[in-house]
């Protein structure tokens, strides 16, 4: 039986980055690039103006009236130089003509004939944008394993680009077994279960970034769970069972990969819940079996699964953020195992406190729709209110950034 982290380095270990490939701007969204992009010219190209105002040379304003010898819109090419001791009327983003280098807003001006007056004192070089002052040509705008985001899509296509380099999304079978499953919508009678695992794994993929694709429920049966995973192992790059991998005499799912030459790398995790957890790679895809418990399935998922998928993803960030929170309530494990206890996470006074989220049992799934985090509780251990424990975060989205 290995611990959690030396599980989650063997998954790694054994977890390769998909291929980068080319998708439109907008289709980039939640994707991580693939490469450095750098800016292949200043942003902006020319100095321009801030505002719409008038443009002219400090030097050679004397009093408060100006001349004003033209009109520039943005968008149009170069102005000709200004005469020295003239104003242009100038819109914002148009280009700073040869001569002029401040700018005075039209609020700060009155309109006379063929003239404006200055109506507050100006500052030289103020309402300029300068060349460059936002991108140099070949300044790195975005790292290779960010997680692009709108702000990230905006400065490519502000860049000229219509298309841009991310790793591939992972897409995912998902196939649960037992003859006690009932598909969704069905009503289920004494000895069965609705298959809420399928389900609730596909949302965690889509939520991870990665492409869920559900092949059903296979029955306790050794040659048919073998026929389902070689199958949908066939159409995806890796392969996530449910149930069926403990010691149970119609646990299949385990031998049936041994069989199809897959190698198991771990089987069974000191932790609770979800001790029977195996990882194995089969024709250099990985394969988690995960417990057929819906709590220890969902669990199983964050603390190996997860990782994975965001490697593959090409991030550089795989694991949740983990934070320090003061119980509010005593909590004891009594147990040999370390223990992730449901919890939730709430802040008092900008101090992150912690509370158990109810039932504890691994099938009780109301727990894990109150809780928005996992408390690491060592075994033999009995914590008295106000201790500090460790929380690994689910909600908040803080990892996976570059």
């Amino acid at each position: 039986m290995v611990s959690i982290e030396e599980a989650q380095g063997v998954i790694l270990q054994h977890t390769a980055r998909l291929p980068m490939e080319e998708v439109p701007l907008v289709e980039g969204l939640g994707r991580v690039l693939a490469r450095d992009i750098l800016s292949p010219f200043d942003v902006p190209l020319t100095d321009n103006s801030a505002m719409d105002g008038y443009a002219f040379s400090f030097h050679f304003v004397h009093g408060d009236r100006l001349p004003v010898s033209g009109f520039l819109a943005a968008g149009h090419p170069q102005f000709d130089a200004v005469p020295p001791g003239c104003a242009v009327k100038i819109m914002t983003g148009a280009p700073i003509p040869p001569g002029c280098d401040t700018v005075v807003p039209i609020e700060e001006t009155e309109s006379l004939a063929g003239e404006i007056r200055l109506t507050a004192g100006p500052r030289q070089g103020s309402h300029i944008r300068r060349r460059g002052e936002d991108v140099k040509a070949s300044e790195q705008v975005v790292a290779q394993g960010k997680i692009v985001r709108p702000q990230e899509i905006a400065m490519l296509a502000s860049l000229g680009m219509t298309t841009m380099p991310v790793f591939a999304k992972p897409t995912a079978a998902i196939l649960a077994t037992g003859d006690e499953l009932l598909p969704l919508g069905q009503t289920p009678h004494p000895g069965q279960i609705v298959n809420s695992n399928s389900i609730a794994i596909a949302a965690q993929l889509k939520e991870a970034g990665a492409t869920p694709v559900d092949f059903g429920i296979a029955p306790d049966d050794f040659e048919a769970t073998k026929r389902a995973i070689r199958e949908a192992l066939a159409t995806a790059d890796l392969l996530i069972t449910t149930g069926g991998v403990s010691v149970g005499d119609k646990d299949y799912v385990k031998v049936a990969i041994e069989e199809l030459g897959g190698r198991i790398l771990f089987w069974k995790v000191n932790m609770k819940p979800g001790k029977p957890v195996a990882f194995a790679v089969l024709d250099r895809k990985p394969i988690f079996a995960l417990p057929g418990n819906p709590v220890a399935a969902m669990v199983g998922f964050e603390l190996f699964v997860r990782p994975a998928l965001l490697k593959m993803r090409g991030c550089s960030r795989v694991m949740r953020p983990v934070i320090k929170a003061r119980l509010q309530e005593p909590l004891a494990n009594k147990g040999e195992r370390p223990t992730l206890v449901r919890a939730l996470v709430s802040f008092q006074e900008d101090e992150p406190r912690v509370a158990v989220a109810g039932n504890q049992g691994s099938a009780n799934i109301l727990s894990m729709v109150r809780s928005n985090g996992l408390l690491k509780l060592p075994p033999a251990v009995a914590l008295a209110a106000g201790d500090v424990a460790e929380v690994i975060l689910l909600d908040g989205g803080r990892e996976g950034q570059g």
